[in-house]
C-alpha cells in the first residue's frame, strides 16, 4: 500500500499537502541549523568555563545565567525560560 502525500501530512487536499511538505522541509532545515548553533554554544561555553576555572573562579556564573534566562523570557515568554534552562543545562551540566 502506498501512502499518499495527503495521508502523510493529514491534509485534505493535494495543494495543502504540498504546502505542508514544503514547510516541513523548511522546519527540518531550521532544526539542523538550530542543533548546529546549540553545539557551537556548548563549545563556546566550555571555553568560558575552562578560563573561569583556570583563573580560580567558579565553573558557573549565576548572575550571568539569570541574564540569559531573562533574555529568553523577554523574547519568547514563559516557554523561553524553559528553553534557556535546557540550553544552560546542555552547556554547563546540572548544578
Amino acid at each position: 500500500m502506498t501512502v499518499t502525500s495527503t495521508e502523510k501530512t493529514g491534509a485534505r487536499t493535494s495543494e495543502a499537502a504540498d504546502v505542508i511538505t514544503g514547510a516541513r522541509e523548511r522546519i527540518d532545515t531550521l532544526d539542523d541549523r538550530i542543533i548546529g548553533l546549540i553545539q557551537e554554544r556548548v563549545a563556546v561555553s566550555a571555553v568560558i568555563q575552562e578560563a573561569r576555572i583556570e583563573s580560580g573562579g567558579r565553573r558557573v556564573n549565576l548572575s550571568r545565567e539569570m541574564e540569559i534566562l531573562a533574555h529568553y523570557r523577554d523574547a519568547l515568554g514563559k516557554p523561553g525560560t524553559a528553553l534557556a534552562m535546557t540550553l544552560l543545562e546542555l552547556c554547563r551540566g546540572r548544578v
